[in-house]
């Protein structure tokens, strides 16, 4: 099977410049080719999960990933999607940031000077000192306005009157300037991003076939939701972060084992690297016991994210919460000085401190909705002091719903 072929096989294709010619192209030679991310977050998340697999897929062809993180673009934001300007990121900032996104990639991709090992790039190294009127002059002419105002990013927001700043308007020829650069530099020929990129994807390929008529394609993938509409790497918590210091493994596990029926099998397909004959046995799998095709997706998500000793932890904390309904200290766990154990703390305090609910009268509605329960027994009074007589096993489980659980554990 050629790159492309299993590209396509596993749910990644949405569109292509040239398909036909770029997969001549990889099949008879080995490319570069790069994804950017911007340095918005210390951790890549859920969301991003495709294109880091399409990372290793590259790798695995022997073809050579380069990351691209935009230092320098990350100072404007990228308008795609968007509807106000992002907020002002200090070099400070981008920096660390920088830095939990190649940890983020380091699970799944390896980096280093091999000819299919992976190399970042921040694009703060050519952009910072770029001269605006020179720019202008020499790439400015190569891009029209009137298209500019054709594409999806700038079309979005125009039509909702919302506001563009020319700063914003600028990414687009920051983004078509950094394939060029990479193609000139690395012999870069393919870029691939989300679909919502096609645009500024296009505006590259085209400028690099102005300045230096070279060859080069790029590749998109689909906007993934989940079944339901929502979007992908985000929970009722918040987002569903790749860096285990942001969330812990035993959540990253929980977070794919309540994926919805009908997106197991895609999935599967998208982020497990299942081989053909376990494929197969997962699509039985799906059609005779769901609840058990969700666990073993669980298991081999969170094992290509944190290892297989974590997945395993997690697995075994999940069966003990729910089916054996017992104390496991692998749950995700908060510390509480003994003295305030010992006098006795409010619930509802007790849920805002560990965050499982945001405020006091969101945690009397979900006690009178029958909704909390400490150590698995429901909370029936609002205004319950929880002291040391709850400890069990040490640790007091405290649970919203049927999912959210949290131990709290006494910090001698």
């Amino acid at each position: 099977m050629s790159f492309i072929e299993e590209f396509k096989k596993r749910g990644y294709f949405y569109q292509c410049t040239d398909l036909t010619t770029l997969e001549q192209k990889t099949t008879r030679e080995k490319i570069a080719a790069y994804i950017g991310f911007d340095c918005t977050a210390e951790s890549l998340h859920v969301g991003n999960l495709m294109q880091i697999m399409i990372l290793r897929l590259l790798q695995k062809y022997g073809h050579k990933p380069i990351v691209l993180v935009g230092g320098g673009t990350t100072k404007i934001g990228d308008p795609t999607g968007k509807e106000e300007l992002r907020k002002y990121l200090s070099d400070e900032d981008i920096s660390r940031n920088m830095a939990g996104i190649k940890k983020s990639l380091s699970k799944f991709i390896k980096f280093g000077d091999g000819p299919s090992d992976a190399v970042m790039v921040n694009n703060a190294d050519w952009l910072d000192n770029l001269g605006y009127i020179e720019f202008l002059r020499k790439y400015g002419k190569n891009f029209s306005i009137n298209r500019m105002l054709t594409m999806d990013s700038v079309k979005t927001r125009l039509e909702r009157e919302q506001s563009l700043t020319f700063l914003e308007f600028n990414y687009m020829l920051l983004q078509a300037y950094d394939f060029y650069y990479l193609n000139k530099t690395y012999n870069c020929s393919l870029q691939l991003g989300g679909s919502d990129q096609w645009g500024n994807i296009v505006t590259g390929v085209e400028l690099i076939r102005k300045m230096s008529k070279n060859e080069s394609f790029g590749l998109t993938t689909p906007l993934l939701t989940t079944s339901s509409g929502a979007k992908m790497g985000k929970s009722v918590s918040g987002a569903v972060w790749i860096n285990e210091e942001h969330l812990s493994p035993y959540d990253y596990y929980q977070y794919w084992r309540n994926t919805e029926d009908a997106d197991v099998g895609k999935f599967a397909k998208l982020y497990c690297e299942f081989s053909q004959s376990e494929e197969k046995e997962f699509e039985t799998l799906i059609s005779k016991n769901i609840n058990e095709a969700k666990k073993k997706l669980a298991y081999r998500v969170t094992e290509l994210c944190h290892g297989k000793e974590k997945a395993q932890e997690a697995f075994d904390t999940a069966i003990k919460v729910f089916e054996q309904k017992t104390v496991s200290h692998n749950l995700p766990s908060i510390l509480l000085d003994k003295k305030i154990l010992s006098q006795g703390i409010m619930c509802i305090d007790l849920l805002c401190h560990t965050g499982l609910t945001a405020s006091k009268g969101e945690g009397r509605r979900f006690i009178r909705g029958m909704g909390i329960k400490i150590n698995d027994h429901l909370v029936v009074d609002e205004n319950l002091i929880v002291n040391s007589n709850h400890l069990k096993d040490k640790a007091i489980k405290i649970s919203s719903g049927k999912k959210k659980h949290v131990l709290i554990k006494v910090e001698e």
